[in-house]
């Protein structure tokens, strides 16, 4: 399993030299699976750089799209993919977290927030509803599990046929008084992961402000990282306002936080165009 990170920042695009090392695009990345599917996980606007070098490869025909919910910042990139401008490609758009959340395809492509209807797109779009919270993709086992995010979001976690395996939770904040799931039951649902990518927005300063907006503490992150323990745990979904010396003390804290007290995994602070090659231990 390959792992392309194309969007790593959270709530809003923050393009800008303060942010250029880590990126400034919303959640997307990129998984490429052993039998060369490709898997798109949202389509923030980090989802452009993706489609593009997915035509330029060869590789647009056939994609995957597995959205954590529709907020703005998960599906802006959407109109923008390339992939969809073109008739003979199809992108297949797994279950979304509720019922209410499939307005989001008309609210995009409406004449009022772009220029192109949703009836007027080249490709095909299917969306698909699987019957459990367990399918197949490809040559790999997806699994889905409800997070704690206002309005509803779902994490991911794929297992390919060559062992890989890798867990993707993000808008999910840890240590919630109101959550619906909790951190015990998302360590197992992650157990020993290759990579877990999750929600890290925010630190310790930014509480109590921020309680209750539905995204992670660092600290918390990492204490899932423990009971989980993943090969490899990488802090995503960088707070706007957090720029490239801040994620850089951030991710040097939380390395020797990890070292101590979980030396089997690896802390990595996501950033644009990190690619990583999933083997299984």
């Amino acid at each position: 399993m390959r792992v392309t990170f194309y969007g790593v920042r959270g709530s809003v695009p923050a393009p800008g030299p303060q942010t250029a090392r880590y990126g400034g695009n919303t959640s997307c990345v990129e998984v490429r699976l052993a039998d060369n599917s490709t898997l798109a996980l949202d389509a923030g606007t980090g989802l452009r750089q993706l489609g593009n070098k997915l035509i330029n490869e060869g590789r647009a025909s056939s994609v995957h799209l597995l959205l954590s919910h529709t907020h703005w910042d998960h599906v802006l990139g959407l109109p923008f993919f390339a992939p969809l401008w073109n008739s003979e490609n199809h992108l297949i758009v797994y279950p979304l977290a509720n019922d209410a959340q499939e307005r989001f395809q008309r609210n995009i492509f409406d004449d009022i927030h772009f220029p192109v209807s949703v009836n007027d797109i080249p490709a095909k779009i299917e969306f698909v509803k699987p019957e459990t919270n367990e399918w197949r993709v490809g040559s790999a086992t997806i699994k889905r599990i409800f997070l704690n995010h206002p309005g509803g979001a779902q994490g991911f976690r794929i297992d390919d046929d060559d062992g890989s395996s890798l867990a993707y939770l993000t808008d999910n904040e840890l240590g919630s008084k109101n959550a619906k799931i909790s951190i015990d039951e998302l360590a197992r649902f992650a157990d020993e992961v290759d990579l877990l990518i999750h929600d890290s927005q925010y630190i310790m300063a930014d509480m109590p402000r921020k309680l209750g907006w539905g995204h992670s503490v660092v600290d918390d992150v990492l204490t899932l990282g423990v009971l989980a323990e993943p090969a490899r745990l990488a802090l995503f979904h960088h707070d706007p306002d957090r720029d490239d010396d801040a994620l850089d003390a951030i991710g040097a804290r939380a390395k020797s936080w990890i070292k101590e007290h979980s030396a089997e995994t690896e802390l990595i602070v996501a950033s644009e165009g990190m690619a990583l090659e999933l083997k299984p231990r």
